[in-house]
Parts: C-alpha cells; structure tokens; sequence
C-alpha cells in the first residue's frame, strides 16, 4: 500500500456519513444511562464495594452501546458508516502497539503533574474494588473494564462522533472527538488517559476506515491499566 493510500481517510460506505443528530442523541442516552441510571440504581439497591464496582466496571460499557445503539437508530444508516467493518491483522497489531503507546505517555504525563504538585485524584477507587472478591471478581473486572467498555466507548465515540467530525478535516475529527471523550471522563487525571487513548483510536479510526483497531487499543490499555490497579491495591 502506498504512502498516499495508507493515510487517506476511508469513513464512508453507501450512503452519507452520521451526522449531528447522531452524535448528540448518542451523547445524551450515555449521559442519562451512565450519570443518571447507574447512580440511581447504586442509591437504591447499595451493593456494597464489590457489587458496586463491578456494576460501576460494566456501566460505561452498557451506557456506550445504548448510545450506540440509539445514534443508529436516528436515521438508520448502515453499519459502515459508523465503521463497522472488517479490518486487516495489520491495523489489529497496529491497535496494540497504539496502546502500549498510549499507556507509556498517559502514564509520563501523570509523574509529571505529579512532579508539578498537583495530585491526581482516584476516582478509580471502585475498579479495584471489583476485583478484590477472588480470581472471579477480577476476571468479571477484566471483562467488564478490558472488553465491554472498549467495545461500547469506541463504537459511540469514534463509530459516532468521529466519523461526524471526519466531515471537518482530519484535525477536527480525531482531536475534536477526542476532547469529547475526555470530557465525559470528568476533568480529572482520568481526563489526560482519555485524551491520549482518544487521540490513537480516533487517527486508527480515520486511516483504517474501521473501529476495530480502536476498540483493539482501548481494549489492551485498559487490560494494562486495571491488572495495575490490582496490583498496586494488593489484590494481585
């Protein structure tokens, strides 16, 4: 593959790309699903730490694909346009390696808040939580946090909102969308991850064509970033 091909842009299939309407009715069944469903369901069932964390691990998962799912189903484009289609080994291994990327700068810039004096708060706390009832717990955490979260997140925020924004130039569309998804992190040391994890899926996303190689490097990062968080809770 040339050069000039390798970089081009492949967001469209049959028909015209989502649009506005897309990404905000997608937005706003994740913010309703993830800031207003799941905290009420933990005020009134109250499940404790490890039921909460593992609900809390799956939420942001659930939240992206209801987002997803409601986009879609706006004005019914194909699945393509969104970047559902198959993808090459390639930009698979490609999706990897952006994680240990990803990983390597999110977590420099972190020490170097940190050497600033500026303390990142855990909001993350809850993550390890869920893993701390047993070797189920932490295989439940892991499947929560390392396969249906990225699956979700990537399919609303570079299946929806990056392709929407694909429509400005590449700039907009990959740091547009990545902003985006930082934001609905919080602004928060979990702002700086997302910013970055953002940043690779969104330009894999522009250049594969796909949402594979994204949800490929979202899915190996925060495999990464969870079997940390046991580790440094004690629970690994």
């Amino acid at each position: 593959m040339s050069r000039s091909s390798s970089a081009s842009p492949v967001v469209t299939g049959t028909g015209p790309r989502p649009g506005w309407v897309e990404v905000v009715v997608g937005l706003v069944v994740l913010a309703a699903v993830a800031y207003g469903g799941g905290p009420l369901v933990l005020r009134t069932l109250d499940p404790g730490p490890l039921a909460g964390g593992l609900f809390l691990a799956a939420l942001s998962g659930i939240a992206g694909i209801a987002g997803f799912a409601a986009a879609v189903a706006v004005r019914r484009r194909p699945l393509p346009e969104f970047g559902v289609r198959a993808t090459s080994v390639r930009w698979l291994l490609l999706g990897a390696a952006g994680a240990v990327l990803a990983f390597v700068v999110s977590r420099l810039l972190v020490v170097g808040m940190v050497a600033l004096g500026i303390e990142p708060e855990n909001i993350q706390g809850a993550y390890a939580d869920a893993g701390s009832g047993g070797a189920w717990s932490v295989a439940l955490s892991l499947l929560f946090l390392a396969v249906l979260t990225p699956l979700g997140e990537e399919l609303l925020f570079r299946g929806v909102v990056t392709s929407a924004l694909l429509r400005y130039g590449a700039v907009v569309g990959v740091l547009g969308s990545a902003v985006v998804f930082a934001l609905a992190h919080g602004l928060n040391v979990v702002f700086l991850t997302a910013l970055v994890v953002g940043l690779v899926a969104g330009e894999l996303r522009r250049r594969s064509g796909s949402v594979w190689p994204g949800v490929v490097t979202h899915l190996v990062h925060n495999a990464m970033a969870q079997v940390v968080a046991l580790a440094f809770a004690g629970v690994l």
